[in-house]
């Protein structure tokens, strides 16, 4: 070590009495790290320093005299530890809570003796932040330790504040508490915080997530959530069918509860008849009729109060037509007509005759030839519809409803046309030899024959027509169409132009 000079020594004996301490400083450094702490501040200039020393309320740590190396003094904890910067700051590696004291810097120019003392405080961030003890489950309106937040061998201790879905918990001593505890480590000296939160559930909870944090920035645990238990709240049944229910259908009731866990268990009450379900919460009624039409329940097993109510309706609609098939009347005859509906709901009937939709129902008072046909009703209610049918015949002799006689196109002959009614089809001929034109098809006991003739002199043309029932015959004046050698009369051009 280089002592001072005799001379220098004396002056500093001299000016000890100029010594005066700066107001102290104040300083953080992390855990672990070197911490450089300031000397003067650039108080004094650096050529104007004869002596630099560091040292604490336990010892001298170094010194530096003017153009001389740095001489380490310490033999404790520092030793080893400690070091000078180009600006006289005190180096301190591997920083720990036994550094947290007052730091003395003194510097001696040619004038003056300034000490400058630094206090130090050392800060940690927690090594870790997580929930452990986590509940398994938590139960609605029972309060329950959900776990417990630790913050691991930190300086200064940690604070540790809850949240739920990022909102900040506070704990009201009913639904929730928060209890925080601190360990302090004998060796390092470090802090570990413990908080232990105590919540009551909300049905609205499940999936939220749980979060803790410190007051170190940017330091916060996993989230994590927790499975809600709750009772059975709300029971509902449904059922399940093809719209509409009828009868011969399939129908399936099924039993819906809120609870977590749901139920998976149920009582299906079946008018009168109580059914156990377990491990499903359906229960399906085959082929079903008219009979099952009714209320039905489903409530738990365990809490027969708990019940949800469905009525089910089995649509149904029966018709009878009477009479039915094919039906014979004699024209004249009263037919009447039965038709019974049994159905679940109010209905519609509609009728039609040969495909040809009817204004109203038939009615069959005396029966005649143009009735006959096919008569087919249809009865709906709602998406349901059901039909029957009868054909009827109306038999009897022919009659001739028609006979008239018309001129033909090029005025060279007269076209007579008989129309009759009757049943079976009637044959019809004539008192004459002509042209056969058409004979129209034979509908509902109705015909129509035409022929075409060439009067050379007035006639007297007879019509008959008959089956196995009868005969009718009726005759029509026919003029000629060829003209006399005497000058007609008007009555015989009236004639000749018919």
């Amino acid at each position: 070590m280089h002592l001072l000079s005799a001379s220098c020594v004396c002056a500093l004996l001299i000016t000890a009495a100029l010594l005066h301490r700066v107001s102290g400083s104040e300083i953080v450094g992390l855990y672990g790290e070197t911490l450089e702490i300031p000397c003067n501040n650039g108080a004094i200039k650096a050529d104007d320093v004869l002596l630099t020393k560091w040292k604490y309320d336990g010892g001298d740590l170094l010194v530096k005299n003017k153009d001389q190396n740095v001489s380490i003094t310490a033999t404790d904890e520092y030793k080893g530890r400690v070091s000078l910067a180009a600006n006289s700051s005190l180096l301190l590696s591997a920083a720990k809570l036994t550094d947290q004291r007052t730091f003395t810097c003194m510097m001696v120019s040619s004038s003056d003796i300034k000490e400058y003392p630094v206090s130090v405080e050392i800060n940690k961030m927690p090594s870790s932040l997580e929930i452990s003890d986590k509940a398994e489950e938590l139960e609605i309106g029972k309060r329950t330790k959900l776990g417990t937040c630790v913050a691991q061998d930190a300086n200064p201790a940690a604070e540790i504040t809850w949240l739920k879905n990022n909102e900040r918990l506070v704990a009201d001593e009913k639904g929730i508490s928060i209890q925080a505890s601190v360990q302090v480590d004998p060796v390092t000296g470090l802090s570990t915080t413990s908080s232990v939160l105590e919540y009551s559930a909300k049905k609205e909870d499940t999936n939220a997530k749980f979060t803790c944090i410190s007051q170190h920035k940017g330091l916060t645990s996993s989230p994590v959530s927790f499975n809600i238990t709750y009772s059975t709240e709300n029971i509902v049944l449904q059922v399940i069918a093809q719209e509409p229910l009828v009868e011969g259908d399939n129908v399936t009731l099924k039993c819906e509860a809120d609870g977590n866990p749901a139920p998976t268990s149920f009582m299906f009450h079946l008018k009168g008849e109580v059914m156990k379900v377990e491990n499903s919460d359906t229960y399906t009624i085959t082929n079903v009729s008219r009979d099952n039409s009714g209320e039905y329940k489903c409530s738990l097993i365990d809490d027969p109060t708990m019940e949800a109510t469905k009525e089910v309706s089995v649509k149904y609609l029966d018709i009878n037509l009477s009479p039915s098939g094919t039906i014979v009347k004699k024209a004249g005859e009263t037919l009447d007509l039965t038709l019974q509906i049994d159905a679940s709901e109010d209905s519609k009937v509609s009728w039609t005759k040969d495909n040809v939709k009817l204004d109203k129902e038939p009615k069959f008072t005396k029966v005649i030839f143009s009735e006959s046909g096919r008569y087919e009703c249809e009865v709906t209610m709602g998406l349901l519809s059901r039909k029957a049918s009868f054909e009827l015949v109306v038999e009897g002799a022919p009659v001739i409803s028609k006979l008239i006689k018309q001129r033909g196109e090029d005025g060279k002959h007269k076209v007579l046309i008989c129309e009759a009614e009757g049943s079976p089809k009637p044959a019809v001929s004539w008192s004459i030899n002509g042209t056969s034109l058409d004979e129209s098809p034979f509908v509902n006991g109705k015909i129509t024959h035409k022929i075409t003739v060439v009067p050379t002199a007035n006639l007297t043309v007879s019509c008959t027509v008959s089956n196995e029932f009868g005969t009718d015959s009726k005759a029509i004046n026919v003029p000629s169409l060829v003209c006399p050698c005497i000058k007609p009369g008007k009555s015989q051009l009236n004639n000749l132009n018919q």
